[in-house]
């Protein structure tokens, strides 16, 4: 199998990777389309470095949270969480849990593009030493950040979501 075939099928099988990094960094659907083709041309170009030592999955993201940060950094672009995937909600179907998730999905798109990606990879279930691997800072470091996100979404979340 030829390298370039290998490379295809990985990326095939681990695309939700790229999705799901595009859908929280991005809004409209021509600047996530631009950041999934700069994702997998970032990807191909490293892919002669990729050794192995970890999963490819872990790489992959490593490598699409990178390319999502500084993707935009050149035309001084922001780049914000896509708040247009929460649903439009009609006023008679809205309960607390969607009211709740939709404030959640506010407040982090007020986070730091690093604190997104944190965010994100520990919705996933990755522990903190994965993430840590992804993001290259300590597991410590990780728990850190994430007790003072865990803070700051809550306090932002209140600013969104009233109680009835």
């Amino acid at each position: 199998m030829s390298v370039e075939s290998e490379f295809i099928g990985l990326l095939k099988e681990h695309q939700k990777i790229i999705y799901k990094v595009c859908n929280l960094y991005m809004q409209s659907h021509a600047d996530k389309d631009d950041l999934f083709q700069e994702i997998t041309l970032q990807a191909w170009k490293a892919y002669a470095n990729f050794r192995g030592d970890s999963k490819f999955s872990t790489w992959l993201y490593r490598v699409a949270l990178n390319t999502a940060i500084t993707f935009y950094r050149k035309e001084k672009k922001n780049i914000v969480l896509n708040v247009e995937t929460v649903p439009e909600l009609s006023e008679n179907i809205i309960d607390h849990v969607e009211e709740k998730t939709k404030a959640m999905y506010l407040a982090i798109g007020e986070l730091s593009k690093i604190d997104k990606a944190i965010v994100m990879l520990y919705l996933e279930d990755f522990t903190y030493t994965q993430i840590s691997e992804i993001i290259g800072i300590t597991p410590n470091n990780i728990a850190v950040k994430m007790n003072r996100i865990k803070i700051k979404l809550k306090e932002q979340t209140k600013k969104y979501y009233t109680t009835h």
